[in-house]
């Protein structure tokens, strides 16, 4: 665990601030969840609560049927990172931030695909050539993504990657409902 030197105290209803720049760092934003944990000694730890990675191994299950139908890059993010990754290399974006253009379309709750190099992860370090995003979206939140991607500068994503990208992330939604 990190000291930041921050001190805040208590109010008369028992909460406390987070600093704006630990929120901005720590990708908190108004709304989001957070787990509240305790240790034995008595440290109180607070950390970002991730609905769609309570899916685990099921989203990644998903991400490798995807990629064995389609032959493409399959992801699954949270909000703030990749959670899943099938087809290509886990060290390349397993737990990568996502990028702001990826973050962008997940907000704006709409399909979006890309036939031009595009970023998928914050440090952008690979682009691909081809991209679908379909944010899921349950309860009225957008929760994470569905990310379908290829390198391969002669393949351009088709309505059949756009549509299994949207029933996917349209499943993995009812999953959260349920």
């Amino acid at each position: 665990m990190k000291a930041t030197g921050i001190v805040r105290r208590i109010d008369d209803l028992g909460r406390v601030v987070i600093p704006k720049e630990i929120r901005r760092t720590m990708r908190i934003r108004e709304g989001d969840p957070l787990e509240i944990f305790t240790d034995r000694e008595g440290e109180v730890i607070l950390k970002k609560y991730s609905p769609i990675g309570e899916l685990g191994e099921f989203a990644s299950e998903y991400a490798d049927s995807l990629n064995e139908t389609l032959g493409h890059i399959s992801c699954i993010a949270d909000k703030d990172s990749i959670i899943a990754v099938a087809g290509a290399p886990k060290k390349q974006l397993m737990n990568k931030l996502i990028s702001p253009d990826v973050e962008k379309v997940m907000m704006e709750r709409k399909m979006a695909v890309f036939n031009e190099s595009y970023f998928l992860t914050a440090d952008e370090d690979v682009s691909y050539n081809s991209v679908v995003i379909a944010p899921i979206i349950a309860g009225g939140d957008t929760l994470g993504a569905v990310i379908i991607a290829t390198k391969d500068p002669e393949v351009q994503m088709s309505n059949l990657e756009t549509k299994l990208a949207e029933t996917a992330a349209g499943f993995l939604a009812k999953q959260m409902e349920s």
